[in-house]
């Protein structure tokens, strides 16, 4: 009898949403290391130890480009965790492998127009566009979790 992770390794749907989540986790590292080079390149530090080793107090600062940074970062975390759990449950409802894909395509295709849109200040709505577009997808996610939970409550 095949092992529990065997089986989910057999799970096509599970195993196109693990390809996408770890698209969307690199893209979150790749934010947070962009992050840290726009701190280094402007000289704006968050902590004063930080600023000392960098030239002095005076550069424990904020900046706009650091702060666009910033908040790019946290509406992934804000969006991608979120899509990580619904994502890994809606797996488990045997979904339609294609459709499936189709879902977790648009999601991380529409995070990763939302992150250049965001840094690269891409004229609005292009921003905005992206985030709508990636929300559908999980509010399909959502609704299909709890049609198919609702005997439950």
């Amino acid at each position: 009898r095949p092992s529990g992770i065997s089986r989910m390794m057999e799970n096509k749907v599970f195993m196109s949403f693990t390809f996408y989540s770890t698209i969307l986790i690199l893209k979150m590292y790749v934010v947070a290391i962009i992050t840290g080079q726009v701190r280094l390149r402007k000289k704006a530090f968050a902590n004063p130890e930080d600023a000392l080793r960098n030239g002095g107090l005076q550069y424990y600062r904020e900046d706009p480009d650091v702060e666009r940074c910033r908040r790019a970062h946290r509406n992934d975390m804000e969006n991608i965790f979120p899509f990580l759990f619904l994502g890994a449950i809606y797996s488990l409802l045997d979904p339609t492998p294609a459709v499936a894909r189709i879902h977790f395509l648009i999601f991380c295709v529409g995070r990763i127009i939302h992150t250049i849109a965001y840094l690269l200040q891409l004229k609005a709505p292009t921003r905005s566009v992206a985030y709508g577009v990636a929300q559908l997808p999980c509010f399909s996610m959502a609704l299909q979790i709890l049609l198919a939970t609702t005997p439950y409550w």
